[in-house]
C-alpha cells in the first residue's frame, strides 16, 4: 500500500509539473504579450518576463513594440501644376497599445501599408512640383497626420514618414537642367557687370584725384615705364599725354576760326538772282585819295585832277 501510495504521489507531482510548465511563457523584450482566455482579450497585456497562463483556458499572442520600417511602392501621380512624377517613400511606425493592435485590426502592418499607399497619392495631387523637390518637410508632417488619423485607431502610432526619391520625365529634366544653366548664366553676368561698375567708380575716383594733383599723373607715368621696362624687352612704350593732344586740337580749331573770319571780311557776299544763281556783291574800300569801286579801280575823286570847277 505504501509502495502504491508513493507511485501515486509521484505521478500527481510529475502531472502537476507537466501542467506548470505547459503553462509558463517567455515574452521577450521586444515584444508585449495578449492574452485570449476563453476567446475574450483580457485588458491588460503581459509585460516581458515569466507569465503564466491558465490551461486550456488561456492563449496568448505576441505583438512587436519596435518600430517597424515599412517601404512604401513607387505611386505614379500627377502634381497640381499638371506634372506626371513617380514618388516613392518609407514609413516608420510602432506599436503603443498591444491590445488595440490584435483585436482592432487583422494585419496592422498590411494596413499601414496601404494608407500610405493612398495618402502618398494624395498628397502628389495636392503638391506642385517645386514642393516635392525643395519643400519637403511640410509635406513629410502632411504624410505622417494623413497616415497617424486612421493608424491612432488601430494602436500604432507614426513616428515620421520621408519621400525618398522622386522620379522626372526625361524632358522634364532637360528642361529643368537648361533652365538651370541659364539661371547661372545670369548670375554670373550680374556679377562681371556689377565688377565693372565697381571698377568703374574706382577708375573715376582715380581720374578726380589726379586732376586736382598733377603730380599724380607724372608718378602713374613713370610707374608705368616701370613695369613696361621690367619685362627685359628692347620696346619702350611712352604714354603721350591726353591733355597735350587736346591742347594741339583746340589751337588748331582757334587758328582755323580766325582765318575764316579773316577771309569773311576780305571776300564779299553773295546775293541771290532770281534764277536761283549767286553773285558777288562788292565790296567798297576807302582809300586815302578817294573811294575804289567793286574791281578795285579808283573811282573819280574830288582831286585837282577830276575837278570840274573854274580854273584858276
Amino acid at each position: 500500500m505504501e509502495g502504491a501510495a508513493a507511485i501515486a504521489v509521484v505521478v500527481v507531482v510529475a502531472l502537476l509539473l507537466l501542467i506548470l510548465r505547459s503553462s509558463m511563457r517567455i515574452v521577450n523584450q521586444v515584444d508585449r504579450g495578449v492574452v485570449f482566455r476563453f476567446g475574450k482579450a483580457l485588458p491588460a497585456y503581459r509585460n516581458p518576463g515569466i507569465t503564466y497562463l491558465v490551461p486550456f483556458a488561456d492563449r496568448m499572442r505576441k505583438v512587436n513594440v519596435q518600430v517597424v520600417t515599412l517601404p512604401i511602392p513607387t505611386q505614379e501621380g500627377i502634381t497640381r501644376d499638371n506634372v506626371s512624377v513617380k514618388v516613392d517613400a518609407v514609413v516608420y511606425f510602432r506599436v503603443t497599445d498591444p491590445v488595440r493592435a490584435a483585436i482592432e485590426v487583422q494585419d496592422y502592418v498590411f494596413a499601414v501599408g496601404q494608407v500610405a499607399q493612398s495618402s502618398l497619392r494624395s498628397i502628389i495631387g495636392k503638391s506642385d512640383l517645386d514642393d516635392l523637390l525643395s519643400d519637403r518637410e511640410r509635406l513629410h508632417e502632411g504624410l505622417a497626420v494623413m497616415i497617424d488619423s486612421p493608424a491612432a485607431g488601430w494602436g500604432v502610432h507614426i513616428d515620421r514618414v520621408e519621400i525618398k526619391d522622386v522620379q522626372l520625365p526625361e524632358s522634364l529634366k532637360r528642361s529643368m537642367s537648361r533652365q538651370a544653366e541659364a539661371e547661372r548664366e545670369r548670375r554670373a553676368r550680374v556679377i562681371t557687370a556689377d565688377g565693372e561698375f565697381q571698377a568703374a567708380r574706382q577708375l573715376a575716383n582715380a581720374s578726380r584725384i589726379m586732376s586736382d594733383t598733377p603730380e599724380a599723373m607724372q608718378l602713374r607715368l613713370l610707374q608705368t615705364v616701370v613695369e613696361v621696362a621690367a619685362e627685359k624687352n628692347s620696346t619702350l612704350v611712352m604714354p603721350f599725354p591726353v591733355e597735350l593732344l587736346r591742347y594741339f586740337d583746340r589751337a588748331a580749331r582757334r587758328l582755323g576760326d580766325g582765318d575764316d573770319n579773316a577771309g569773311d571780311n576780305g571776300e564779299g557776299t553773295r546775293n541771290d538772282t532770281k534764277d536761283g544763281t549767286k553773285e558777288p556783291r562788292t565790296a567798297r574800300t576807302a582809300t586815302k585819295d578817294g573811294t575804289k569801286d567793286g574791281n578795285g579801280d579808283p573811282s573819280p575823286g574830288p582831286g585837282p585832277e577830276n575837278s570840274s570847277g573854274p580854273a584858276q
